[in-house]
């Protein structure tokens, strides 16, 4: 894939519309888990130690970002604490990669209800059967309680977890990088202003 220089009057002014352009790119490229993004977190207080992991992008559109989780699991008790976080999107094989960063809230109960069911049945009862984060005695003991729910469940069907659900990143900054020769890469930022403001755009140093 050849990339172009990164200029201001490339960007589509809206960021989440730039964002789907990327992605597209991501996906054409067939890159491995096209969704796949590093989520940052970081419990409540002083000298909290932030975490990253990869988790999935479910959606991104003019409400924000969203991805499904555990809300018992380390990342849902760091948002439960302190709810901002930040996703980075680390698509080097196409020379770029996107950080967002905002406020976390929890999706209704109505849109992760839409969510689970949308599933497979087997990552339904994975759902259920994995008190996510917590420490188990082997890989035997998690099957026998997956294979236990499947046959509690079996011919009906699997309710979503009340520990289960979506969250939705708002995105207040979102940043997009794309290598340059030299080490002399492209940055532009978008920034939220007052509402019913449009987003400023600001290219930073490499």
């Amino acid at each position: 894939m050849t990339v172009e220089r990164l200029e201001l009057d490339t960007l589509d002014p809206d960021p989440v519309v730039q964002f789907g352009r990327w992605q597209r790119d991501v996906v054409a490229a067939e890159l491995p888990e096209p969704t796949a993004m590093v989520l940052a977190t970081a419990p409540g207080g002083d000298g909290a130690q932030p975490l990253g992991r990869h988790v999935l992008l479910r959606g991104a559109d003019e409400h924000g970002f969203t991805w499904v989780s555990n809300h018992r699991s380390v990342k849902g008790r760091h948002l439960a604490e302190n709810p901002r976080a930040a996703l980075v999107f680390p698509w080097f094989a196409i020379y770029r990669q996107v950080v967002v960063a905002g406020p976390v809230l929890l999706a209704g109960d109505d849109e992760s209800d839409a969510y689970f069911a949308s599933r497979p049945r087997e990552s339904q009862l994975a759902a259920w059967a994995s008190e996510q984060s917590e420490p188990i005695p082997d890989r035997a003991w998690i099957e026998r309680r997956w294979e236990e729910l499947a046959e509690r469940y079996e011919g009906r069907p699997v309710p979503r977890p009340p520990h289960w659900g979506m969250y939705r990143l708002v995105a207040h900054r979102i940043e997009f990088w794309q290598q340059g020769e030299h080490r002399m890469h492209d940055r532009f930022v978008y920034e939220r202003g007052a509402a019913g403001e449009p987003w400023r755009i600001t290219r930073l140093a490499p």
